[in-house]
């Protein structure tokens, strides 16, 4: 058993000792690597030659100049001319600060209760897990929603958005009363 084991141990280690004598592997690698560099050749195409670009004089006359004054005199002359449209009467306060709760849509506030001191009525808005009191007059939601009316049910507001003309177009939101569960 001891001379089988020696056997095999002699004829391993000798096997080790001669592939350590041998090249090294990479040089097979190495000489492929050169050999690959040699031939490698860069394909490059010629750049074509550019067209040749020739000016055209713009001559119409008796036209208006798309680029000219006219072109600006004739456009605020027919606006001038047009009658009073809808959207001069109807549009956002676009010059005047925003409130805090117009920040958030309608659709992610609860009206969860109301109070009244007096003659005076308020209500209580749930949004994002906070309670605020708001007031008639003040302006709530992304479309210039300004509160008009607050019952004990709901809340009535006055919204101004744009049509599919383009046009400011007043229309009514409510918010009502959301009971606990």
């Amino acid at each position: 058993m001891r001379s089988l084991l020696f056997c095999i141990s002699v004829g391993f280690l000798s096997s080790f000792v001669l592939s350590a004598c041998s090249e090294a592997p990479e040089a097979d690698l190495q000489e492929w690597m050169q050999v690959q560099r040699n031939n490698l050749k860069p394909v490059s195409e010629p750049v074509a030659v550019p067209k040749k670009f020739n000016p055209q004089i713009y001559a119409q006359e008796g036209k208006i100049d798309p680029f000219g004054v006219q072109k600006l005199v004739v456009g605020l002359r027919s606006d001038i001319s047009s009658p009073v449209s809808n959207s001069s009467l109807i549009a956002p306060e676009l010059n005047r600060r925003k409130q805090a709760l117009e920040a958030y849509p309608l659709d992610m506030m609860s009206f969860v209760g109301s109070l009244q001191k007096g003659t005076k009525k308020s209500a209580l808005l749930r949004i994002d897990k906070l309670i605020y009191q708001v007031e008639p007059g003040v302006y709530l939601g992304q479309n210039y929603g300004k509160i008009m009316e607050i019952s004990e049910s709901a809340i009535t507001l006055r919204e101004i958005v744009q049509d599919s003309t383009g046009e400011w177009i007043e229309r009514q939101a409510t918010l009502q009363l959301q009971e606990v569960k």
